[in-house]
């Protein structure tokens, strides 16, 4: 029987790559290497199914609906936890099941909030600044103005025990942090949010953003706080009230926050946030890691051969399609 035809658009890596390579006729496009960006439409996309002759489909950022059901492709993979570049519904009514790549970069998005807490709480990003500009001595010595509470023998809060929380949660402890969380779903998450905040000298973010979480940290939540505490979000934006967030860093309790998201992924010109020194904002970076690539390639790679050979895949958003 020849090879499938794939069309990957996502960005691969490692040893399943190959051995994707091996199962099936690959054409390998990712977006992540065109400068600017190429993201294809759903029009676009489907013209490029049917050019290939592709019946798999692999992508993280292109947009999958409407057209790209009408091709006769056996599955589409999409290289993100939760599958939102795929009309989920679409797929699911053309019988195409949709894989998916939950935790995947668990690791990478801890390690970044681990940078954040440095950043914040050591001063690391004015400390930086100070040197590039000349400005290390003047009214006050940099002991003076960047001494800090170490984090070992400080409490940790975690709102939102899943695949990222738990691999923050290890890394904490292994500063010699004390962690706690919360999360409805986590049964090891014993606290309730308020009660966790007043108690945190840390908190940080690692829920998904729903109707209930929208908005979870507000003003109240802030001003319970302990005062000098960090804030840290490498979630997403939505998880707190910015205006709310905005008070407590400029009015307390609050002594830094870092964020690795923001609405609409930038700032204006002015904004708060860009102008308190207590802030430290990176944009959206936590799952940039060659070793994000090399996990995600692996699960979905693993769950095209399971369908390939009549079985079950591992990570399916859609399983009804399978019945």
């Amino acid at each position: 029987m020849p090879k499938p035809v794939a069309l990957v658009t996502a960005p691969l890596r490692g040893e399943a790559l190959e051995r994707l390579r091996e199962i099936a006729e690959v054409e390998f496009d990712p977006w992540i290497e065109y400068r600017p960006i190429k993201l294809m439409g759903p029009d676009d996309l489907a013209a490029r199914i049917a050019e290939l002759g592709a019946t798999i489909l692999v992508c993280e950022a292109d947009f999958c609906s409407g057209p790209v059901f009408d091709q006769p492709l056996l599955v589409i993979g999409s290289t993100r936890g939760d599958p939102t570049n795929v009309d989920l519904a679409g797929a699911t009514a053309a019988g195409i099941p949709v894989i998916h790549t939950p935790g995947r970069n668990a690791d990478a998005v801890a390690e970044m909030t681990l940078a954040l807490l440095f950043a914040v709480g050591r001063g690391v990003v004015n400390g930086d600044r100070d040197m590039r500009t000349g400005n290390v001595f003047g009214k006050t010595l940099p002991y003076q103005r960047y001494r800090a509470w170490q984090v070992a023998g400080q409490t940790a809060g975690i709102v939102g025990l899943g695949a990222v929380g738990r691999a923050t949660k290890w890394r904490l402890e292994g500063l010699g942090m004390t962690v706690i969380a919360s999360d409805p779903f986590a049964e090891d998450a014993t606290y309730e949010l308020d009660d966790l905040v007043a108690q945190a000298d840390v908190v940080t973010m690692h829920a998904a953003v729903t109707p209930e979480t929208t908005g979870l940290m507000g003003a109240s939540q802030f001003a319970a706080m302990k005062p000098g505490s960090i804030y840290l979000n490498s979630a997403r934006a939505g998880l707190h009230d910015t205006d709310a967030l905005v008070e407590a860093l400029t009015n307390g309790p609050l002594g830094g926050a870092g964020l690795d998201h923001v609405d609409g992924e930038t700032l204006p010109e002015g904004h708060p946030l860009i102008t308190l020194d207590n802030v430290v904002l990176t944009p959206h970076i936590g799952g940039a890691t060659y070793n994000v690539e090399v996990n995600q390639t692996e699960m979905i790679v693993n769950d095209i051969e399971r369908i390939l050979h009549g079985e079950k895949p591992e990570h399916i958003a859609n399983p009804e399609v399978l019945e």
